[in-house]
């Protein structure tokens, strides 16, 4: 959302009767991800205050609490800084009711007055009216003295999950992750893949978009994607440029059968079949895969596309495929810690922990394993995670290949990802940053490695 948006939905907020009903929403929405470690996208969805809020307050709403989260850090420093003594706050809705008044003040282009007079009475409506006057004390304190505290602060640092630097520092070294770290501050642009690639300069034009030299289209003034001429059209659909790549990494694909396992919302399975490929589309999600069929269907790709609500770790395919030796093309798209695309849900660094990982890295290694005991001799599997942790990607596939010496890696020429030399590692891999790019907008964090079954 570029600058006069902002201006535009805050006026509109504040002028608003619904002012409270906003920020209400928003408490609720904070206290979903922070306290129950509900993702933001899904408590967005369960959420019947949000559903009644109109369309603009809806905006600011979700505005608000992605930059909370997004500047939680820094905020809870502000909080500190103001607090004369440690132990006073001693609530999550008192803390959750201040961060989202220091959001609205410091990072939002609300007024200060109208910041602090809806945390107020926020908590007075939650029937907290004693600590309705010390809310109003931090912020007021703020108001005075948080500028000169915000200017000495290292957000990035501050606003990445401790236990995440420490791994991206082990993995990457100290000036790649403060160079993650940073630009995960940065919103992400809104990319584009276009369903008929004829049509690439045309959309270019009418989305107002530059065309990277992947292919996908991006541009950079956002806006409510349902309003843009071409969605409901099916003539487009929202992938980060970096999600793209795997999909180009089989070449040619007309008229050949690809396997997409763990293929929800289906970003991936739509770019096969638009190439000229018959997908069948695995997941073990059966919410997961309305979206995908809702997606699939706007973009008028169903007879290109079979779906299928198995658990890929079991899933086999059908007897006239084993027959022919299995299937020839295997996409894997790995459950993983999405810790890659953190500047696009920037609550993922506080749904995740190092366990979680840990279970993420086992069930990546079985469908590994699954996905090679399928795969036809002579066949490609491509594998990728949204992750930045080397025991998701560049670990996994080492191992991989250390039990299974009949495949080999298929090394990525960098012309085949546009000419960015920058996004291939050593082993041929790609390994992809937040900051790549960044001159362009940057990217979402990725994986990818080619295999092939050789024997």
């Amino acid at each position: 959302m570029n600058s006069n948006e902002e201006d535009n939905n805050t006026k509109d907020i504040n002028a608003s009767s619904d002012a409270l009903a906003t920020r209400r929403c928003a408490l609720e929405l904070l206290d979903a991800v922070l306290r129950q470690k509900t993702a933001l996208d899904v408590a967005l969805e369960r959420s019947s205050n949000f559903a009644e809020l109109g369309m603009r307050d809806r905006a600011f709403a979700r505005m608000l609490v992605t930059t909370t989260i997004r500047r939680l850090g820094q905020i809870d420093d502000l909080i500190t800084f103001a607090q004369e003594r440690p132990d006073a706050l001693k609530t999550d809705i008192v803390r959750n009711i201040l961060r989202l008044g220091i959001t609205q003040i410091f990072f939002m282009n609300v007024p200060n007055h109208a910041s602090v007079d809806t945390c107020v009475r926020l908590a007075q409506e939650k029937g907290m009216s004693r600590q309705s006057g010390f809310i109003n004390a931090i912020l007021r304190r703020l108001t005075r003295e948080g500028s000169e505290r915000l200017a000495c602060q290292d957000a990035s640092r501050l606003n990445t999950p401790e236990w995440l630097l420490k791994l991206w520092i082990e993995d990457h070294g100290l000036n790649t992750a403060a160079r993650i770290a940073e630009a995960n501050m940065n919103e992400a642009p809104l990319d584009i893949t276009v369903k008929n690639r004829d049509e690439q300069a045309y959309w270019g034009g009418a989305l107002q978009a530059t065309t990277l030299s992947t292919g996908t289209l991006r541009r950079l003034g956002g806006g409510n994607v349902r309003e843009l001429h071409g969605y409901d059209d099916g003539k487009w659909w929202i992938q980060d440029a970096a999600a793209a790549i795997p999909a180009m990494l089989f070449g040619d694909v007309t008229g050949a059968n690809v396997i997409d396992l763990c293929a929800a919302p289906g970003g991936k399975t739509m770019q096969l079949a638009a190439l000229g490929a018959h997908v069948t589309s695995i997941d073990r999600s059966a919410r997961r895969l309305n979206r995908l069929k809702e997606n699939v269907a706007r973009m008028g790709l169903e007879e290109s596309v079979e779906i299928e609500i198995s658990d890929a770790e079991s899933w086999k395919p059908p007897a006239k495929v084993t027959n022919a030796g299995g299937p020839a093309y295997i996409l894997l798209d790995a459950p993983c810690s999405a810790t890659g695309t953190i500047r696009r849900n920037p609550d993922t660094g506080y749904l995740k922990s190092p366990k979680d990982i840990e279970g993420l890295t086992a069930i990546q290694a079985r469908l590994l394993n699954s996905a090679a005991e399928i795969l036809a001799v002579g066949g490609t599997l491509v594998y990728c995670t949204c992750s930045l942790q080397k025991c998701e990607g560049e670990h996994q596939i080492d191992t991989f290949l250390t039990t299974h010496p009949d495949f080999t890696r298929v090394p990525v020429n960098p012309q085949e990802v546009g000419g960015y030399e920058e996004l291939v590692n050593e082993n041929g891999d790609l390994r992809i940053f937040p900051f790549h790019l960044a001159e362009s907008g940057g990217l979402d964090g990725f994986f990818i490695s080619r295999l092939k079954r050789n024997n």
